[in-house]
């Protein structure tokens, strides 16, 4: 994968690519209706299993499709990398994703998911890659309106909730670092596919220390709204949403790759609120507004870059 914002080599092309342009659809409106999907796949699927069943399954279809196209498979120490950055973003960051939603709403937790940009700019200073002041500023306002958002009463009412988004953030922003830095996966879609394998197979040795299937068992078999969003969750959520994530990490901004953790909390808040049924005080769609100013301040501050190619 290319480096993130290296120093450009040549004169930088204006604009987006119109892949990355579809990159950021999906991860901006997709990803933003997964976390709703999520809440109803709990219903009959216990967290950790409907994670790691979700990405076995995307990653085993995608691994066999880029075999049948007759692309190689991924040497020993790439599917260790996959195996670690598996481990971290699907394991940690999915899974805590997942076990938060038991107590607290869709929308509030992706909504806490934005200070995802500042740990992985924080991260990134390791490698003396350091933000733009427009970034700075949108990545501190995107902080801001999480700590407000903590304040609120769906979190206050949930520590377990809480600490396992936070674990969620740090897990994922370490991965999608070190999948860039020194953890380099397999090219294209094999690589993601091994990640989608390794982490889901973490995903699943951690429902059995958890005790998940006994409870799959008492609650099978599943309803048939929970199936119908795990099987959206196979394909929007891994399959479209995930590889475009990992496709935008490899050609544009970081700021840019994970300007999602600022739009998805609007889009699931709304979709919670209507669909679901979910209580969002004022306070906390206030909180959401200055997150979502971050993403503008971030947008309008990103470095021009080469790697914006189809």
């Amino acid at each position: 994968m290319s480096t993130l914002a290296a120093p450009p080599l040549a004169a930088p092309r204006a604009g987006l690519s119109p892949l990355v342009i579809a990159c950021l659809a999906a991860t901006w409106l997709v990803w933003g209706s997964t976390y709703l999907a999520i809440k109803f796949a709990l219903v009959s699927f216990p967290p950790f299993v409907q994670m790691g069943s979700r990405f076995l399954v995307a990653g085993g279809a995608l691994l066999a499709w880029t075999a049948w196209r007759g692309a190689p498979m991924p040497t020993r120490r790439q599917w260790l990398h996959a195996l670690a950055v598996g481990t971290l973003m699907l394991g940690g960051g999915m899974g805590g994703t997942a076990y938060a939603e038991q107590t607290v709403g869709s929308g509030l937790v992706v909504a806490f998911i934005a200070v995802v940009p500042v740990l992985m700019a924080l991260l990134l200073t390791l490698w003396r890659v350091f933000p733009t002041r427009l970034e700075a500023l949108g990545i501190a306002a995107g902080l801001g309106g999480v700590l407000m958002l903590t304040q609120g009463a769906g979190f206050q009412a949930s520590t377990a909730g809480l600490v396992a988004i936070a674990i969620a953030c740090v897990a994922w922003s370490v991965g999608s670092v070190l999948s860039l830095r020194t953890l380099p996966l397999a090219p294209g879609a094999t690589g993601f596919a091994s990640e989608m394998i390794c982490g889901g197979a973490v995903l699943m040795a951690m429902a059995a220390l958890d005790g998940e299937y006994a409870t799959l068992a008492a609650q099978w078999p599943p309803e048939p709204q929970a199936v119908a969003a795990w099987i959206y969750l196979v394909v929007f959520g891994s399959l479209i949403a995930f590889n475009a994530y990992m496709l935008l990490l490899a050609r544009a901004p970081a700021s840019l790759a994970s300007s999602y953790t600022f739009v998805n909390p609007v889009i699931a808040m709304l979709l919670g609120v209507a669909v679901a049924g979910e209580v969002v005080s004022g306070y906390e769609w206030a909180a959401a507004g200055v997150v979502l100013v971050g993403v503008v301040l971030m947008l309008a501050g990103r470095r021009p870059a080469t790697h914006d190619t189809d």
